[in-house]
């Protein structure tokens, strides 16, 4: 029952409907933790330990929850990661990333992957109007290229009534991503961490959630009070 009510807040969180989840998660941690006093098996007082950290909630509004994706794990495509925190409402997302900007560096496709993100964003079902990204130019050479690919998928989000904003900062270190719903996510690696499709017609090419990814850790929080860039 603690486990359910706990459920149900999570989905009244990113449903908005603060107020209620902030009832759902009181009510879900007070019975997990009548659970654990009156269990006397260790492994599952660990357990359900583990589940109550899962959800941290507190009363000034803030919530937590991390994501480990395994080394090689497959399945974490953008839409599989961001589509429960995607809702109607969303209309302006934050994109702050040092490295959008070379199509290939090392092992790295990272302005195609900016632009596939670009797509999750206009397919729906939010009604994104603007994108902020700030980032930091590309060194040498290279940045010729980050702009007019930057200018390129600013233009096409155009065609679809997108605004893309872009910013420059040579201290820019951290990469999170926020909605105007307040959520924010932070990714260690970025939107770059998947790895290097095998070859160009090899599974996994064009359908990130068969890509195999790095090892990284993804933070979601939530706030009322989420700064803007």
């Amino acid at each position: 029952a603690g486990a359910e009510t706990v459920k149900r807040a999570v989905q009244l969180d990113v449903a908005c409907r603060f107020q209620e989840s902030l009832v759902c998660y009181q009510e879900g941690i007070d019975l997990l933790l009548q659970v654990v006093k009156a269990t006397t098996d260790e492994a599952k007082k660990h357990r359900y330990r583990q589940k109550i950290s899962e959800f941290t909630f507190l009363s000034d509004g803030k919530y937590h929850k991390q994501i480990r994706i395994e080394e090689n794990a497959t399945g974490f495509g953008y839409e599989k990661l961001f589509h429960e925190y995607l809702t109607e409402i969303v209309s302006e997302v934050w994109v702050e990333d040092p490295y959008i900007r070379q199509v290939h560096q090392a092992s790295r496709y990272l302005l195609y992957n900016f632009l596939r993100f670009c797509e999750m964003l206009v397919k729906g079902p939010c009604k994104v109007k603007t994108i902020h990204l700030l980032t930091s130019y590309d060194e040498g050479s290279g940045r010729s290229q980050q702009m007019t690919a930057l200018e390129e998928i600013k233009q096409s989000l155009s065609n679809y009534g997108v605004t893309l904003n872009i910013d420059f900062s040579s201290s820019i270190h951290d990469r999170e991503i926020r909605f105007n719903n307040g959520w924010m996510i932070k990714i260690g690696r970025g939107l770059d961490y998947f790895k290097k499709p095998q070859g160009r017609f090899s599974i996994g090419y064009c359908d990130f959630d068969l890509r195999p990814c790095h090892e990284t850790t993804v933070d979601v929080f939530h706030t009322k009070h989420t700064k803007k860039m």
